[in-house]
């Protein structure tokens, strides 16, 4: 499949029945979206989509030593473009706008939403050959971060205040494939005080790729 191709696989998973406005933000994540989308030019979204798109072409090619060269020429270019631009932690876009089912990064997998309720969501994911162990399977540490961001994301969802991870475990069920639209589900099953418990799987069609629960902590005001 070519890389195109594959943006465009990639892109339609989920695309159609993501509700308008998805998953509700508390207060903190909303304004915290609401400023890096007011930071980001235009074209930011199409960029990361570039970036993710070539991170799976330099996994999955063996180029010429030319192509090489000339690739290499050209992302020196673009660093040397990009790096005037530094910023501040606390001003950076990278990562930050929420309503975009990367959330305008390339680290973790994307993940479109396509049903959610206050303490659960059903959504869609894929990985590439930049997300890939060996023997055509995903990584397990990719396939962690895609959990990690899709428990956080309930444990936050509307009026509650923000959370990070206390613990997580995933258990590896099966191999999960690469160029696949997966199933991914996550709930709430417990809240007591500041804990939250979550529960999530991935599956390939009907078979069990992967199962995680986890422990997300609210933070207490002014922590870190």
């Amino acid at each position: 499949m070519s890389s195109s191709a594959e943006r465009g696989a990639a892109s339609a998973c989920g695309a159609a029945d993501v509700p308008a406005g998805g998953p509700a933000l508390s207060p903190h994540w909303a304004a915290w979206s609401r400023a890096a989308a007011e930071r980001a030019a235009d074209g930011w979204p199409a960029m990361i989509d570039e970036l993710r798109a070539l991170q799976d072409a330099a996994a999955g090619t063996v180029p010429p030593a030319d192509v090489v060269r000339e690739a290499s020429a050209l992302l020196a270019r673009a660093r040397e473009l990009l790096e005037p631009h530094r910023a501040a932690a606390e001003d950076q876009i990278f990562g930050r706008l929420l309503g975009l089912p990367g959330r305008g990064q390339t680290l973790t997998p994307p993940l479109w939403i396509a049903r959610h309720a206050d303490d659960e969501i059903t959504a869609a994911t894929w990985f590439g050959p930049f997300h890939a162990g060996s023997n055509g399977a995903a990584h397990g540490g990719a396939v962690s971060l895609m959990f990690d961001d899709a428990l956080g994301r309930v444990a936050d969802l509307g009026e509650r205040p923000r959370s990070r991870t206390a613990y997580l475990h995933v258990d590896f069920r099966s191999i999960t494939p690469l160029r696949r639209r997966l199933a991914v589900r996550v709930r709430m099953t417990e809240q007591e005080g500041r804990k939250r418990y979550l529960r999530g799987t991935l599956h390939d069609g009907p078979r069990l790729c992967a199962e995680a629960t986890g422990l997300f902590v609210e933070m207490l005001p002014g922590q870190q």
